[in-house]
């Protein structure tokens, strides 16, 4: 297998017109190729500077899940440290946990920074939205989001789906007008997730979220729900 390694984007169009697959950290696809046999070429995006970068409310597709650090939201950082075991952070991808993974474990915290992707097409990088990037898998260049005024997130280990942990994100995000309290859980492989009015009473925005399909989770878990969203109502307020 020939693994090829595009420094612009125009070169990594061309890997893929030619039949290139995305080979992201391996950590997914290794598997399956040692089963079905290997390609004739990948391509990985690790010298490809848009998918490389970190900060300035973007992260790229290429980034390993350990380089993610303080410059991303919160929510975003303990998403990524607590996914599998130190060596699999080394090797992983911010792209190949999002589009190749079925656990998705950085999903919820994407989704409540209203994040939007910018994927390669025929014609270039377009920007879309988080539900078309899973529907399509395009190949995934980065993440794109305005900064959160507070964010949290929990990985509750003893509460499972299966063998698939809940995790718990909530952000309050800026909106048009007022600002906007999202929250996510994965509840098995799928990510629940609703967003309200900004309101400082947590009595009342719990109580929303309770009656939307949030509330129909296991009580410890919508009990995670409610500490993590009481204390970001409360960093946001403090901000």
């Amino acid at each position: 297998m020939f693994v090829r390694l595009p420094t612009s984007v125009s070169e990594a169009q061309e890997c893929l017109t030619e039949g290139a697959v995305p080979v992201g950290g391996a950590t997914l696809v290794w598997a399956s190729w040692q089963r079905d046999g290997f390609p004739e070429q990948a391509v990985s995006l690790r010298a490809l500077p848009e998918a490389k970068v970190i900060g300035d409310g973007t992260l790229g597709a290429a980034v390993l899940l350990h380089e993610i650090d303080e410059r991303v939201p919160e929510v975003l950082r303990r998403a990524a440290k607590g996914v599998g075991t130190g060596a699999v952070r080394r090797t992983a991808t911010v792209g190949g946990n999002i589009v190749g993974s079925s656990l998705r474990c950085l999903l919820p915290a994407a989704l409540v920074l209203d994040a939007r992707a910018v994927v390669l097409e025929p014609d270039g990088p377009v920007e879309t939205d988080l539900a078309e990037l899973l529907a399509k898998r395009p190949l995934l260049l980065n993440l794109r989001w305005d900064e959160p005024i507070a964010s949290g997130y929990r990985k509750l280990s003893d509460q499972l789906r299966g063998e698939v942990p809940f995790v718990v994100a909530v952000a309050v995000g800026a909106g048009a007008e007022t600002p906007v309290l999202r929250v996510a859980v994965r509840d098995g492989y799928d990510v629940l997730s609703e967003s309200v009015p900004y309101d400082t009473d947590a009595r009342r925005v719990l109580g929303t979220l309770a009656l939307t399909p949030l509330g129909t989770l296991p009580e410890a878990v919508f009990e995670a729900v409610w500490e993590e969203v009481t204390g970001v109502l409360e960093r946001a307020g403090a901000c």
